[in-house]
């Protein structure tokens, strides 16, 4: 329910510290067990490297989903965990290892939650309840990023598209709770709306809302109405469409059926002279149907989605009914996971992705720091930063080198190339201050609405005054990387662990993966959207029309390859979507090999196990992306997920690469050959 806001595009990875030599993946990094030989790399690199470990590797009941990336989270929750019971059982204080060790031992009190039912959820229930008019309910809306309740128009703050010396506050659509408008509008997906509407009236009836089998019908017609006025993910990467900035009275003339003023102001920005509009031809019908909605319909709306927003945090009865829609119906997830790994995502640690709505009102930078401390050496972070100047090195030379760029572009190119800050491991600086946060054993719901509301009003402060460069967007813990706003390229400590980084192996893999994601992150500032944004960070065209054109007619037929694939029947990979994503895996492999190359200072490369330097480094690449999903999961990521099934993700971006071809002999006639005028040579 929560809106989404700019300033990171990101690859999904996950993970922890990096371990001590000898390699993860013996002898020297490469998990040679993995591979199938009985497929051609040229049929399929993705099985080639991966069908070995694809045959024996099966998805757990607890997930919907099973990976390599996974099993890098799994040791990152085992450490989590450790450090999580240690600090319940130190618990007394009022330090942050204090605040953290509470807030577990609170989350793992079965009992007490089984105990209060429903009562925690109470707060807001009555609030709904007593509302006497649409103004009321439109104050509580302004309250959703700091609490439990919902909005159909989301406030976010992020440095300004424009101005990226201070910050804005963005106004942009909200109100679906399924993972995409099109769970409401394709035919195909008939069953998950069935299965959602029976998952409002489950929690409404639990929740002692009246008559809740009719109240979910009303809730889920209105939130379908919603889905036909909102905006596609794919208008939404649009950043000069998203840039619309006004002030509040031309907000109010834009969408005068909502009420703005209540709403902005319990947001805590209801003095603020200029806003952001997001969707704007969205805001007037979105703002018709609020007015034109019965209040008791927009009431129970609210408080299924408040329920909902509270379920993992309530008795078993409102958390098996969350897993049943949000795990079982939604991703083909065989059961629930364990209560201390969800109870290590509520708290700030964990995989998000595998607990759906327990990391709100989390206390993450402190479980960040705790983690830093104790399971991420320092001499990871230079080896790391020294990999990443290489990287950067052969982007410029790729920069330089470009064919279809003229030299007014490839000047503003390679300024911007200059601005990039690489981040890497942990903030120098605390992120978050929780002194004055109370946390209590008695009170899980309270503790997330408590930490929700801290951090809000931080971002609230802070957004008054200059940007803050030093800020992360993801935690030390975050199993993700990103190229952020601040034109910052963070890779968290979580990401750096085998296969993605291992310091004890050949420096071939580590290029093919965590030089493959680095490369990935540098290219994300100049991927269909990315290099919308200028040197300064400001939103501004700086290409020459010849050049964009070149730009545009490359991005064109890789989005075109993209759109044939289908990992799963009658589910194809939409280009417009993953565009973005799509460019950045093909340039940061691209890039990562001449890194690699660049590396060996003019010395051939070693042949280790049999296989070449450029085999190593694609293969590298493809057993960071080895994993399986779902048929239902494949569904929800093809759908709304800006990235690729994983398997294109190999296949698709080794094949334009024409360093591939002759490093595993491929020949014309095999599935993924491509004639070397189609190939797509973009960054």
């Amino acid at each position: 329910m929560k809106a989404m806001w700019f300033g990171a595009a990101s690859v999904l990875l996950a993970g922890a510290a990096v371990a001590a030599a000898p390699p993860v993946y013996p002898p020297f990094g490469l998990d040679l067990t993995a591979t199938d030989k009985s497929v051609k790399p040229g049929d399929d690199f993705f099985q080639y490297a991966n069908g070995a470990y694809l045959a024996r590797t099966g998805i757990p009941s607890d997930r919907p989903s099973a990976s390599r990336r996974l099993e890098m989270t799994d040791r990152m929750e085992a450490q989590l965990h450790t450090l999580m019971e240690d600090a319940a059982k130190a618990a007394a204080g009022s330090d942050d290892r204090a605040r953290v060790g509470t807030f577990y031992a609170a989350y793992m009190d079965e009992a007490q939650a089984e105990r209060l039912g429903a009562a925690p959820l109470k707060p807001e229930l009555d609030a709904i309840r007593a509302a006497p008019d649409r103004a009321a309910l439109a104050a509580l809306m302004g309250q959703a990023e700091a609490g439990l309740y919902p909005t159909i128009f989301g406030v976010g703050i992020d440095t300004d598209l424009k101005d990226p010396n201070r910050y804005a506050i963005y106004v942009g659509q909200a109100g679906l709770g399924l993972p995409d408008r099109d769970y409401y509008l394709k035919p195909e997906l008939a069953a998950k709306r069935d299965a959602y509407r029976a998952y409002a009236a489950k929690l409404l009836a639990l929740a002692g809302w009246p008559d809740p089998a009719a109240a979910a019908d009303a809730a889920i017609a209105f939130e379908t109405r919603v889905a036909e006025a909102s905006w596609s993910k794919v208008q939404q990467r649009d950043l000069n469409a998203i840039y619309n900035p006004m002030s509040p009275a031309e907000l109010r003339a834009l969408a005068p059926g909502f009420d703005w003023s209540p709403m902005l102001a319990a947001a805590g920005v209801g003095g603020r002279t200029q806003l952001v509009v997001a969707e704007k031809s969205a805001f007037p019908k979105l703002a018709a149907l609020y007015a034109e909605t019965p209040l008791d319909t927009l009431k129970a709306w609210m408080a299924f989605h408040a329920a909902d927003a509270a379920a993992p945090y309530l008795s078993r009865p409102f958390v098996d009914a969350h897993f049943e829609l949000h795990g079982r119906a939604l991703t083909g997830q065989g059961q629930i996971r364990p209560r201390w790994k969800r109870a290590t995502v509520a708290v700030g640690g964990g995989d998000c992705g595998a607990d759906p709505g327990s990391c709100f009102g989390t206390i993450a930078w402190a479980v960040g720091d705790l983690y830093a401390a104790r399971y991420f050496p320092p001499e990871t972070k230079a080896k790391v930063t020294a990999l990443v100047g290489n990287l950067k090195a052969a982007f410029r030379a790729r920069i330089e080198a470009l064919d279809w760029m003229g030299p007014a572009t490839r000047a503003e190119a390679l300024k911007k190339l200059d601005t990039y800050t690489i981040k890497v491991g942990y903030p120098d600086r605390p992120q978050r201050d929780y002194a004055g946060l109370v946390i209590r054993r008695d009170d899980l719901l309270g503790n997330v609405r408590r930490a929700a509301a801290l951090d809000w009003a931080f971002r609230v402060r802070r957004s008054a005054g200059p940007v803050d460069r030093g800020e992360w967007s993801m935690t030390p813990q975050t199993n993700d990387a990103y190229n952020g706003s601040l034109r910052d390229i963070v890779f968290p400590a979580g990401i750096l662990q085998a296969p993605i980084f291992d310091a004890a192996a050949d420096p071939a893999i580590n290029y093919g993966a965590i030089g493959g994601v680095i490369g990935h992150e540098m290219t994300h500032g100049f991927d269909d959207q990315g290099r919308t944004i200028d040197a300064s960070g400001a939103l501004r065209d700086w290409w020459t029309p010849a050049d964009a054109a070149a730009f545009k007619a490359r991005a064109d037929r890789l989005g075109a390859q993209y759109a044939t694939y289908e990992p799963v029947p009658g589910f194809h990979i939409n280009p417009g979507l993953t565009m973005g994503e799509n460019i950045a895996d093909l340039g940061g492999l691209s890039i990562a090999l001449d890194a690699y190359h660049r590396s060996l200072n003019g010395k051939p490369a070693p042949v280790i196990g049999g296989l070449t330097g450029d085999q190593r480094v694609f293969l590298g690449w493809a057993q960071a992306w080895a994993g399986k999903m779902q048929p239902d999961a494949i569904k929800a990521m093809t759908v709304g997920d800006p990235h690729s099934f994983r398997k294109f993700r190999v296949n698709g971006v080794v094949r334009n690469i024409d360093a591939w071809y002759p490093a595993f002999r491929v020949a014309p006639g095999e599935a993924l050959y491509l004639k070397p005028e189609d190939r797509v040579r973009i960054w």
